[in-house]
């Protein structure tokens, strides 16, 4: 009996290990410029979580672009928000109310299923930037 009980706490410790829970930083300013999702670009695996952390005023995280039968998450402004993303594909995000300037970033859970259409949709988001034209672009580019 007890070797179950320690096999089946061993099994548990094992599978909650497996997921890992990532951070992007909301910014006014970073490493690619003015007003800025850090990391840009990120790659995690399916059932891994990734938090958005305040780390500067007014800005919120939320996804305009996401793999078929997966959910959208929308934050409130200010708010840090963690998403459990368990669907497989190229998840892309905004800061709404700086979405003209290009505060956007991609997220590539396992492997790029909808990548061709990520793009596409992303090509037509990108047409209302007013700067940074080509930062999602550059993100998605970073999409294996």
């Amino acid at each position: 009996m007890k070797k179950t009980v320690v096999a089946a706490i061993l099994g548990l410790a094992a599978f909650t290990a497996g997921a890992a829970e990532h951070q992007v930083k909301m910014l006014n300013t970073g490493k690619d410029g003015a007003m800025v999702f850090e990391p840009s670009f990120l790659k995690v695996a399916k059932g891994d979580s990734v938090k958005f952390v305040k780390v500067d005023p007014s800005h919120n995280s939320a996804a305009v672009i996401v793999p078929a039968g997966a959910s959208e998450w929308k934050g409130k402004m200010d708010e840090e928000i963690t998403v459990k993303l368990d669907k497989e594909g190229v998840y892309v995000y905004v800061c709404d109310p700086h979405k003209v300037m290009a505060m956007a970033g991609v997220i590539q859970v396992g492997k790029p299923v909808n990548l061709a259409e990520a793009k596409k949709q992303s090509a037509e988001l990108a047409k209302g930037f007013v700067m940074n034209k080509d930062r999602l672009a550059k993100a998605l580019d970073q999409v294996k």
